[in-house]
Parts: structure tokens; sequence; C-alpha cells
């Protein structure tokens, strides 16, 4: 058959997209009356839609035409909605897969009894539901890799509030591990914080963090650079003994650093150095 004669044939099956989405989804497992069944039946019938529109305008079998263009949208969408439901990838192409069912049913009547024409339009049918497929796997793959990476971004985020203290004293509590990342963006939104409150002084506290060793260092020395040249000061708490017996050993040079055992001496050294005065009223015999 001609290219244009496999449209046809391919048109001719889609004809009537509404019982052939009926059978598509009963296909798949999904009948009149479940959660899914109106989302999952609208999606079915977009896809055919595109579909029709493509090979109407002479989608060729390579899948990289631009006459695929609607097609691959619709099964983008398809894919990120369904990742985002938590969806597997393989349940993604399942459903897709599933259209091969009604489509080799419908083939018989429009083909006839030639075998060889009969296996000719299944290699096509086949292949075109195939690589529909695969482009919702390769789709799902990123969707996911954009909400897991959104999702750690949300948890650093948390993870690393700038807390305002009382006005000029900021505070970072860090708990967890430091690396580059987590870092780069405790200092953009410190560096930020200490613009929008016109701050002097931020109050790194350590405690959380499980062990120091060079790297951690170093962003840490890192971090305070970057808040100097903002005019602020900074002072680190948490240095608990076995954290300060691994800066002596690793030889990292903390000199010129503000340090403190405990977030409540470096609260108390913040109020002394913002001018503030506790004081405990006297009891009342």
């Amino acid at each position: 058959m001609a290219l244009s004669n496999k449209n046809s044939l391919f048109i001719s099956l889609l004809e009537g997209s509404e019982s052939l989405s009926g059978d598509w989804l009963k296909n798949f497992g999904v009948t009149p009356g479940q959660d899914a069944h109106a989302s999952t039946s609208k999606e079915a019938r977009e896809l055919l839609g595109a579909l029709g529109t493509a090979l109407g305008n002479g989608a060729g079998t390579s899948f990289d035409g631009e006459e695929w263009a609607d097609v691959k949208h619709v099964l983008e969408a398809l894919s990120r909605s369904r990742a985002a439901q938590g969806r597997t990838a393989g349940e993604t192409s399942a459903f897709i897969l599933a259209l091969k069912t009604p489509l080799f049913t419908a083939l018989p009547k429009l083909v006839g009894s030639d075998p060889g024409k009969l296996i000719e339009a299944v290699e096509l049918v086949s292949g075109t539901v195939d690589k529909m497929a695969q482009w919702t796997v390769t789709t799902y793959q990123r969707a996911r890799e954009d909400i897991i990476n959104r999702q750690q971004h949300e948890l650093l985020e948390l993870s690393t509030p700038v807390i305002k203290l009382w006005d000029g004293v900021l505070a970072v509590p860090m708990i967890g591990t430091l690396d580059s990342g987590r870092t780069q963006l405790v200092m953009e939104s410190l560096l930020q914080r200490i613009v929008e409150t016109e701050s002097t002084l931020a109050i790194i506290d350590i405690t959380g963090v499980p062990t120091v060793d060079t790297l951690v260092a170093q962003h840490l020395l890192k971090t305070v650079t970057a808040i100097r040249l903002m005019g602020a000061d900074c002072i680190i708490s948490g240095i608990r003994p076995q954290i300060a017996q691994t800066i002596v050993h690793l030889g990292i040079d903390l000199q010129g650093v503000t340090s403190k055992a405990t977030l409540a001496d470096a609260l108390a050294l913040a109020l002394k150095r913002t001018g503030y005065v506790v004081t405990r009223p006297a009891k009342t015999v």
C-alpha cells in the first residue's frame, strides 16, 4: 500500500472515535461509573482526534515530522498528568498500548481476508501505537525528573529557613549534610534577606550538621565571606567538641570567624553586639 492508502486505512479505523474510545477504555479496564472514567475518556478522545488530524495531514511513519506535533503534545500532557498523580511509566504506556486491541478487531472489516494486506495493516497500526507508547515513557521520565528536582528544591528551602530574630539579626539553622548546591541556596537566601531586612548580623547554627569535613568548612567560609562583603557580620554556633577536634585535625583555618558552642551563646553575643540588654525582673517577696 502507498503511504496515502495507509493513512486512509488508519483514518477509517479512527472513524467513530466515541465507540473506539469506549472500547479502548474497556480494554484498559476503565468502565463508566469509575472515578477515572471521565478524565481518561477525555484523554482518549483528544489523542484519537490529534492522531486523525496528523494522518489527514500526511504524517509519515517516522514520528519525527511536524505533522506529529499535536499528537506528541497530547501524549506529553497525558504523561505529565499521570506522573503528577504518582502513576508509573508502565501504567502510562500500557494505556496507550491498550488501543491496539480495538484497532486490530476492526482491521478485518476494512482490509478483508487477504493475509498479506492484513499483516501489513497490523504492522502499520502496531508500529504507530508502539511509537506513541515509547514517547509517553520518554516524556514520563522527563516529567518525573522535573517533579523530583522541584521537590528537592522545595525541601532544601524548607530545611534552610532564614529567620529574622529581631531588628538587624538573622539566623539560619542548618540541619543535615551540607553540599555545594545546598550551600549555594543558603547563601543566596541569606544574602537576599540581609538586603531586605538591612540586617548587620547573621547567625549560622550547625548544631544539626552531623559531620564537618574540609568541604563543609570551605562552604561555611565562603558563606561568611559573602556575608561580610554585604557589610554584615557572622557568628557560627553549634561547634560541638567532636566538630572542634575534627576542624583542628583537618587543619582548617577559622581564624577571624566568630564561633560559639551553642545557639544560646550566639544569641547572647548577638544581643550584646546590637546593644540590647536582657534583665530578669527582681523577685517580689
